[in-house]
């Protein structure tokens, strides 16, 4: 049995020391190290130098930006065979979706070259990347999130994401449950915004109709986070579609659109204060 390295991290983000370190030398070597066990060709010595040379400086995001791209200099250059790689050194999916720490950010990187690389043929000996990519992205979701990856491909080629993201939304693991929700937020927090959904978000209403009475709080609360954004550029969107849930919503409904409406009732709309009240807040 193949045994991959995970780097050390704690299990939440801990005073005096930022989230980026988890993405430094340690993580850089468990990569390398990993990579080696599937592709004996890898060049170690030559994706950790460019993965750590000037890394200290950056952010999270930034860092896994960098060592994506040490990694497109130093995998195989058709993009099909680098991420068939990087998909063999995954470790088991979670079973969890709580409390994971802060480990499954390691996998930042392979969802950022997925990102940078998986959008354009030159990438995939003329040949489109799209279903690898895709795939990438399933297998991703299910150790970290794709959640930031899944968003150029909006960007850049909506209607095939999306439709992609459909054929999700009755998959068994909730990972990849909430990344058809997560994914599309038209203002996810870290992520790009989606300008094309913050304009008009009715594409993703089937979306969040499949999914607002969720088995698991994890893909329930971002249906709420969901409806949240909406919320701030459409409100009548987002407050009517409240009003409809609330015909026959059971206790787990209701907590979907209290939390959706929060933002809005703390700016004291008094619609969305009047649902709220009506989905049983007390204020």
């Amino acid at each position: 049995m193949i045994l991959f390295k995970l780097p050390t991290a704690p299990a939440s983000i801990q005073q005096g020391q930022p989230l980026k370190t988890v993405l430094d030398v340690e993580a850089v070597t468990c990569l390398a190290h990993n990579i080696a066990l599937v592709y004996p060709a890898f060049d170690q010595s030559a994706f950790s130098e460019l993965a750590l040379t000037d890394l200290a400086p950056l952010g999270i995001m930034d860092r896994a930006a960098h060592i994506a791209k040490a990694l497109k200099a130093t995998l195989p250059a058709n993009f099909a065979q680098a991420t068939d790689i990087l998909l063999h050194t995954l470790t088991p999916p979670n079973q969890r979706t709580e409390r994971l720490g802060l480990s499954v950010f390691f996998y930042l990187p392979h969802t950022r070259f997925i990102a940078d690389y998986g959008r354009d043929a030159q990438h995939n000996a003329g040949e489109d990347p799209f279903a690898v990519a895709m795939h990438a992205q399933y297998e991703l979701t299910r150790r970290f999130t794709a959640e930031f990856s899944m968003r150029p491909f909006l960007i850049h080629d909506f209607e095939r994401t999306l439709n992609q993201l459909k054929q999700w939304l009755a998959d068994p693991d909730p990972h990849v449950r909430r990344l058809c929700v997560e994914g599309c937020r038209p203002r996810l927090p870290w992520g790009a915004h989606i300008p094309q959904l913050i304009k008009d978000p009715t594409p993703v209403l089937p979306i969040l109709e499949a999914l607002k009475n969720d088995a698991s709080l994890y893909v329930r609360r971002s249906v709420a986070n969901h409806v949240g954004d909406i919320a701030k550029d459409h409100p009548a969107v987002a407050f009517t579609l409240c009003e409809r849930w609330l015909t026959h919503a059971d206790k787990d409904l209701k907590w979907v659109i209290r939390h959706a409406l929060r933002h809005p009732v703390k700016q004291g709309n008094a619609v969305a204060t009047q649902l709220r009240r009506a989905a049983g807040s007390q204020r």
